[in-house]
């Protein structure tokens, strides 16, 4: 049967707080899940957008894609999801919010039309990140330069738009629901359609309309306190901002702000679909392309490190096959593209054979051993990071590292590329508060996590689960060995050549906060 597909990215967002035990954040989310599925464990590939959409896109690991912080690019020798459908005559459009995910990086590939919202007209040439990263005279310089690459006009315009006017409403999801409503009103209909959207809401910053963010502020705190909490998350990592346990309660209140605000919006989009009589021949996707540290580990924004707190994200997925209600199993974002490809019925045997992910339709598809994340390189890196704060202590340049990640049977290994191992039984310790391996079990620190003998029965106890984590990270690294060996890796030389206002973009735009 041939069926619409939606892809809906909410940047940022991680699953605790969009389902959490305690409330109901997102309502539209609850309802769209206890009529479809709801995959209650599943794992970005990497833990920010670039890598992470390049995986849903492709089906495969970033190792393999080759986008990362070192190359900033998704170059076009793996097909993408987009392309195949467009291939099968599917009318395929694009919706991003985040300047990362657009043409400068190679995510416009199969698509025929690409709407990048921080731009009033669309053109080629992006003035926002000159407009928004430089200051004074250096501003002046950038702009100056970049002008005339292209239409000055249409420049300038898009310039002043994404400088003073683009996050008036919002972080762009109005904006967003309001052209799509517009193309569904005039869009060819003997087509199906495969629609990508990405919207920047809940990423830093956390700005919810005071509505949207007041049912979740902890008491006593009101909304004008929360919103003066500062949110330099870039200062908070390298030391030089101190935020209290308040604080930090506070962002997690505007950031479910933030969530919730956007749960309505997804709810207008899919009443769009509805007005527009598409609704019921649609499946229906939401999920996140990685988490949020907010306090959590030492940490602000989703860089640095592998916790599940960047890696366990919302799945939901509504229509077609999917009505099994929870679904347990532990997914990867990679099991995305193949999976859309079988509930389309759509024939793409180049692009499965480069898949890494398992459609989650598959007759074979059942529990799987493992699945896998990858930070190959830190973005910002230590020089930019530097640069935008000053000195860095050895603390956070410990951060200048790789870091893989597997996890499997309620075991999680991360390992870095600096030697450290970390192990956590996510079964009894989900928030991964005890690294198994740095510890024994009177609380002292035994070689390479190997516990010292002797102590009470406490201590007993704990020294047979660090024996058993010592195990287990042994098994688990080769796993990790084997798996890395199992596929080509991609070698790609460098950044590739872009714009100047692109290169801009790379540092600082998102991901040193806009």
């Amino acid at each position: 049967m041939t069926r619409n597909v939606v892809v809906v990215v909410m940047d940022t967002a991680r699953y605790r707080d969009v389902f959490p035990a305690d409330e109901t954040v997102a309502p539209t989310l609850e309802s769209l899940a206890s009529e479809g599925t709801r995959f209650d464990s599943a794992v970005a590939p990497a833990p920010w957008t670039l890598p992470s959409h390049a995986s849903l896109f492709t089906g495969t690991y970033p190792s393999k894609h080759g986008a990362h912080a070192d190359h900033k690019y998704l170059d076009d020798g793996l097909p993408t999801v987009a392309e195949v459908f467009a291939g099968a005559g599917y009318e395929t459009v694009a919706v991003s919010n985040n300047t990362w995910i657009s043409d400068g990086f190679g995510f416009a590939r199969g698509f025929e039309r690409f709407r990048k919202t921080w731009q009033y007209l669309q053109a080629d040439t992006d003035l926002g990140p000159a407009a928004r990263t430089n200051e004074g005279r250096d501003k002046l310089r950038a702009l100056t330069r970049s002008l005339f690459d292209g239409n000055p006009l249409v420049n300038a315009l898009n310039a002043v738009y994404g400088q003073f006017f683009r996050k008036r409403e919002d972080s762009g999801a109005r904006r967003t629901n309001r052209w799509i409503r517009e193309w569904l009103a005039d869009r060819d209909d003997e087509r199906p359609f495969f629609c990508f959207v990405n919207y920047l809401e809940p990423h830093l910053e956390y700005r919810p309309p005071r509505e949207a963010a007041e049912q979740f502020l902890p008491a006593g705190t009101s909304y004008d306190e929360a919103m003066a909490v500062p949110q330099d998350a870039w200062s908070y990592v390298a030391g030089d901002l101190d935020l209290t346990d308040e604080d930090f309660a506070a962002l997690r209140a505007l950031y479910r702000g933030e969530i919730a605000y956007l749960d309505d919006r997804i709810a207008e989009l899919r009443d769009a679909l509805v007005a527009a009589g598409v609704w019921e021949d649609t499946v229906f996707v939401v999920t996140g392309d990685h988490g949020e540290n907010i306090g959590d580990h030492g940490l602000m924004d989703h860089q640095y490190c592998l916790y599940e707190t960047l890696l366990h994200v919302p799945l939901v997925v509504h229509g077609g096959p999917f009505d099994e209600g929870c679904d347990e199993r532990l997914v990867s974002l990679t099991d995305l593209a193949p999976t859309l490809l079988d509930a389309a019925d759509v024939d793409a045997p180049e692009f499965r054979d480069q898949a890494q992910g398992e459609s989650l339709l598959a007759d074979s598809s059942g529990q799987r051993d493992h699945v896998f994340a990858e930070y190959l390189a830190p973005q910002p890196s230590m020089a930019a990071l530097t640069e935008r704060v000053g000195g860095l202590s050895d603390d956070v340049r410990r951060y200048d590292r790789s870091l893989r990640a597997v996890r499997g049977d309620g075991w999680k290994l991360i390992r870095g590329s600096d030697g450290s191992r970390e192990c956590y039984h996510l079964a009894t310790d989900p928030d991964e508060t005890v690294d198994l391996l740095s510890t024994d079990g009177d609380g002292t620190t035994g070689a390479n996590g190997v516990p010292e003998a002797g102590g009470t029965a406490e201590a007993n106890t704990a020294d047979k689960e660090s024996v058993d984590a010592t195990r287990r990270t042994d098994s688990l690294g080769d796993v990790l060995d084997d798996w890395l060996a199992s596929f080509n890796h991609a070698d790609p030389d460098g950044d590739p050549a872009m714009s100047e206002t692109t290169a801009q973009r790379l540092e600082d735009l998102g991901y040193l906060q806009e």
